[in-house]
C-alpha cells in the first residue's frame, strides 16, 4: 500500500546530504516550507545548493539556512527584498555565490527539467551581463538566448493538503514555484498543513499528482514568517 506519510519534517531531511542542490517553494512568504527549512538546520548538512525565487527574509525560514552558512550558492531571480538582511551582507564579503535569474527564465528553466527539456532559448537578457557566456541564436529576425534547465537532488516544498499518495492542492498564489519543483528533484518533500484519507481531495482541483511526490508530512500550524521577521526572532531559537 501506497504511504508517503513521514512523521516529522527532521525525518523528512534526514537524508540531505552535503553538496546537494535544493529547491525551496515560495514567493517571499507565501509558500515558503519553512519548517521544512528549519528542520534542514538542525539536520546541518552544508555546502548546498539552493534554487529559490528569494533569499528570505529576516533570520527564519531560508535566510536563517543562509546564515548559518549551509549554502554555498543560491540561484534565484530576488537576492534583495525589503527584509533580507542576511545574503546581501555575505555576497558583498565574498562568502556566497550568486547566480541571477529572471524570475521567469528561472520558473521555465525548473519546469524543463521536470520535463526532460535540456534547454531552451528566450529573449530574456539578450544584450544584458546576464546573456555573457551564453549561446545567442537569431530567430525570425529576433535574438534569444539559450538557457539549461535546471533539476535538483531535492526540493523542500509547502502545500494546503495532500493525501498518502502523495496528491496535493495549494492555497491560492502559494501554488508558485511549488508544482515545478515537484517535478524537477529527484526526491520531492513536502510539508502540507492537512493530510486527508485517499478521495477526499477533488481530482479536478489536485495540482501535483503523487507520482512526483516522495515524502509528505503534516505541519498543522505552520510558522507565519511574517510574524517571525516582525518579532525580529532568530532560527535557531
Amino acid at each position: 500500500m501506497i504511504n508517503k506519510i513521514i512523521q516529522t519534517p527532521a525525518e523528512a531531511v534526514a537524508d540531505v546530504f552535503d553538496g546537494a542542490t535544493v529547491m525551496i517553494s515560495g514567493f517571499g512568504e507565501a509558500g515558503s516550507p519553512i519548517e521544512l527549512i528549519h528542520a534542514l538546520i538542525d539536520k546541518g548538512a552544508r555546502d548546498l545548493v539552493v534554487i529559490s525565487n528569494n533569499t528570505g527574509s529576516g533570520h527564519v525560514g531560508l535566510a536563517a539556512l543562509i546564515e548559518n552558512r549551509q549554502v554555498r550558492k543560491m540561484i534565484c531571480s530576488f537576492p534583495r527584498s525589503t527584509n533580507s538582511k542576511v545574503f546581501p551582507e555575505l555576497y558583498k564579503r565574498g562568502e556566497i555565490e550568486l547566480e541571477l535569474v529572471p524570475q521567469g527564465t528561472l520558473a521555465e528553466r525548473i519546469r524543463a527539467g521536470g520535463a526532460g527539456i535540456p534547454a531552451f532559448f528566450t529573449p530574456t537578457s539578450v544584450g544584458t551581463p546576464l546573456a555573457e557566456g551564453k549561446e545567442v541564436r537569431e530567430f525570425n529576425g529576433q535574438l534569444f538566448v539559450m538557457e539549461h534547465a535546471i533539476r535538483a537532488d531535492f526540493a523542500l516544498v509547502k502545500c494546503r493538503a495532500a493525501d498518502r499518495y502523495g496528491n496535493l492542492v495549494y492555497n491560492k498564489t502559494a501554488r508558485n514555484f511549488g508544482p515545478v519543483m515537484c517535478t524537477a528533484a529527484v526526491t520531492t518533500i513536502v510539508q502540507a498543513r492537512k493530510i486527508v484519507e485517499p478521495g477526499q481531495l477533488d481530482p479536478e482541483t489536485v495540482v501535483t499528482p503523487g507520482i512526483f511526490v516522495k515524502r509528505v508530512v503534516e505541519v498543522s500550524n505552520p510558522a507565519d514568517e511574517s510574524k517571525l521577521v516582525a518579532e525580529e526572532r532568530r532560527y535557531p531559537w
